[in-house]
């Protein structure tokens, strides 16, 4: 009878750790990619195993040329910028069932522009904030009840150019960030090397108020993305696609202050720099930016007490046209959207020196540009 309810006891104990060790967190990943290659068809769900690096399709959702996404606050709605020429530009909306990762399609907002190419939302889930690349201008378009949007919208217009011979000839906003606090919006033009900032209140019908500082980066160096760090709320770092610099500034009562500018090509590096994407591990320690053009790499650095960057080494992204990549929120996976070669490549995180290794996964998707992920809550 005691040998019996011992092993009763072990057998509890033994399925209970195992249960721990092997359940992973409940993870959803989205990619948006570019339909006109023929190869996809729009936004591609998957469950993501945090423990293994194993993606399991759960849902694809035909839309139009999908290039940049972003999921509500509370995990309801998902929103999606059409990225077409011809004037056909725009934003839809979906319901998301984060459990079954599908998505239903809600309404969807023409633009008449060429180009959106990002989109972001408020933490209260009130309005989306768009960048619109060929045109110039921001958007901004309230969200309805029913996370459907709203026809009623805000847009402001860049103008100004830089030096670099076309691409640099007008306005290019390229992204549109807000601030951990959703005081203020921050806008990357690459046209004109510029980072704006607008201050933002979520209860006027128009949010965006005029600009309050216009940070001139490096003439000539294209800004492109923007991350803020998740513990330094006022440190913030700006990718830039032309130069292939990484600026580190603070964030102020409105105001940004330049502390650091580091290159992140290597210095004997002769090829064509197109950095893309920037993003910080979930500890805050380490920063990754990539190279698109003849790199194909993810650079690394430590991130300091006071928020500066050291270099720490470069990983190659395995396929060509790092356009996009994110963190899994456990902080074990780094993912790369290999748009070129039509696969996103996982890596495995080394959490102490922040460096990467091919965990040999891969998911083979048409043009990938965007991966999103949540943990479900």
């Amino acid at each position: 009878m005691k040998v019996g309810l011992f092993l009763c006891i072990l057998l509890a104990f033994l399925f209970s750790a195992t249960a721990q060790t092997t359940v992973p967190p409940f993870i959803r990943l989205f990619i948006g990619t570019y339909t006109n290659t023929g190869k996809s068809e729009g936004i591609y769900s998957y469950a993501f195993n945090a423990n293994t690096g194993d993606a399991t399709l759960l849902s694809k959702t035909v839309t139009e040329s999908p290039s940049y996404l972003t999921i509500s606050q509370n995990q309801q709605f998902l929103y999606a910028v059409n990225q077409l020429g011809d004037k056909k530009g725009g934003v839809s909306a979906f319901a998301l069932e984060a459990g079954s990762g599908t998505l239903r399609f809600l309404n969807r907002m023409r633009f008449g522009s060429n180009g959106p190419c990002y989109i972001s939302t408020d933490h209260t889930g009130r309005f989306v904030f768009t960048a619109n690349y060929n045109d110039g201008y921001l958007k901004v378009l309230p969200i309805q009840k029913d996370g459907s949007l709203g026809a009623k919208s805000q847009l402001i217009q860049h103008y100004g150019k830089s030096i670099y011979p076309g691409r640099q000839d007008s306005p290019h906003v390229h992204s549109t960030v807000l601030s951990p606090d959703d005081n203020y919006l921050l806008v990357q033009d690459l046209g004109t090397d510029f980072v704006k900032v607008y201050p933002v209140d979520l209860t006027k019908v128009s949010p965006l108020g005029p600009a309050v500082d216009s940070c001139k980066l490096q003439a000539g160096s294209g800004p492109r993305h923007l991350v803020f760090h998740p513990t330094k709320k006022h440190r913030l770092y700006v990718i830039q696609e032309i130069s292939g610099m990484i600026t580190v500034l603070s964030l102020k009562k409105g105001k940004l202050h330049i502390m650091q500018t580091v290159k992140i090509a290597t210095a004997d590096f002769k090829g064509e720099i197109r950095s893309a994407d920037i993003h910080i591990s979930p500890d805050g320690k380490f920063l990754y930016g990539s190279n698109r053009g003849d790199a194909n790499d993810i650079a690394i650095y430590s991130i300091g007490t006071d928020g500066q960057l050291t270099y720490e080494g470069r990983q190659a992204t395995l396929g060509k046209g790092p356009r996009n990549f994110t963190i899994d929120p456990t902080g074990v996976f780094l993912l790369v959207a290999n748009q070129q070669t039509n696969e996103v490549v996982i890596f495995k995180r080394d959490k102490k020196s922040g460096l990467l290794s091919d965990s040999g996964k891969r998911i083979s998707v048409g043009a990938p540009v965007c991966l999103q992920m949540i943990t479900v809550k």
